[in-house]
């Protein structure tokens, strides 16, 4: 996490319309004459708008943490700018750092603190002056009040990453970063932190996610931006995403076994995934439902159950970064126990 600054941003700093701005952003490890080296940034540019939900997406390897870790301050940038809260990181580092709150990874949490001491060392280390505080009602909102004078060795892994998110808050910053803040948590304690942040979203916080769980960027985020080797390869409003491929799977159950694809419909991408199922695939702004139900009932097939689906936020990740050795996951049932 970013070394604390000692101020905080102005309190006139005028709203920008984006609350990060990145410009040919590059980052090469070891320096641009190294022998074999790949940037792990090259020349990344974003904008994440003020009161946004944003989701940056990508493959093990990335480069979301490293872009991350530049905006925080604890990677020094090979090329390009960077601007948070309109401050430029290179003009104003401490401005920059005070506007951002950043939730790591790793429950880095100290056993021996109790929230409430937590919460109060990092005001300070912030220099956030003891009037200003918000501890109890920052801690509230989070639901820690109950264990606001409990030992951190006391706390449940999602109570820890509650106080994560607390402790990123307590010098009122704009924008909060979240880096897979819900990995190894269980449903109830994911839907718990996403309402929070849902909250903090609500109150004009603009949030900037990092997740391999794809269908919760694609339940809660507004805008999605992709990242592949170092380069951002979409960037866009989720429903605008989401309309990238237009395509959609119609699964049909029929009362009796189908055997060979009858003509009507050999026209379209169909398979045979059981005796009496067929998966018709086609692209919703060229072919209508109605035209695949027509050639069915030409096939003189007897509809018993009928589903779409359209493709989602997986479907075009996997497309986006085809042929990486990295994957996005979905959660695996032994992380909910």
């Amino acid at each position: 996490m970013a070394q604390p600054a000692t101020e905080q941003p102005p309190a006139d700093l005028q709203v920008p319309d984006n609350a990060i701005e990145v410009r040919g952003l590059t980052k090469v490890y070891g320096g641009r004459k190294a022998r074999g080296s790949k940037p792990a940034l090259d020349n990344v540019d974003l904008d994440v708008p003020q009161g946004a939900l944003f989701a940056l997406l990508g493959p093990n390897g990335a480069g979301k943490s490293t872009l991350i870790n530049i905006l925080a301050g604890l990677v020094v940038k090979t090329a390009g700018s960077a601007r948070v809260w309109n401050i430029d990181i290179d003009a104003d580092p401490r401005g920059a750092r005070a506007a951002i709150g950043v939730v790591p990874q790793e429950l880095n949490i100290d056993s021996y603190f109790t929230p409430r001491e937590y919460m109060e060392m990092q005001a300070g280390l912030y220099g956030v002056p003891v009037r200003e505080r918000r501890t109890m009602e920052i801690l509230d909102m989070v639901g820690l009040t109950e264990k606001a004078d409990s030992y951190g060795r006391t706390l449940s892994g999602g109570m820890r990453r509650r106080l994560l998110i607390a402790k990123a808050m307590v010098h009122d910053p704009p924008i909060l970063v979240l880096d897979e803040p819900t990995a190894g948590v269980d449903i109830a304690l994911r839907e718990q932190l996403w309402e929070n942040v849902r909250a903090l979203n609500r109150r004009g916080v603009t949030i900037l996610l990092t997740t391999h769980y794809l269908e919760e960027a694609e339940e809660l985020c507004d805008r999605i931006a992709i990242i592949n080797h170092g380069r951002v390869v979409a960037c866009d409003s989720r429903d605008a995403m989401l309309h990238r491929l237009d395509s959609k799977t119609m699964d049909v159950t029929v009362s009796g076994a189908i055997g060979d694809i009858p003509d009507p419909l050999r026209r379209y991408k169909t398979d045979c995934p059981a005796p009496n199922r067929l998966r018709i695939h086609y692209q919703s702004g060229r072919t209508r439902a109605g035209e695949i139900l027509d050639a069915i009932a030409r096939s003189g097939l007897d509809i018993v159950d009928l589903r779409t689906e359209e493709a989602d936020l997986a479907a075009i990740f996997r497309q986006l970064t085809r042929g990486d050795g990295g994957t996005a996951r979905q959660p695996h049932e032994d992380e909910y126990r």
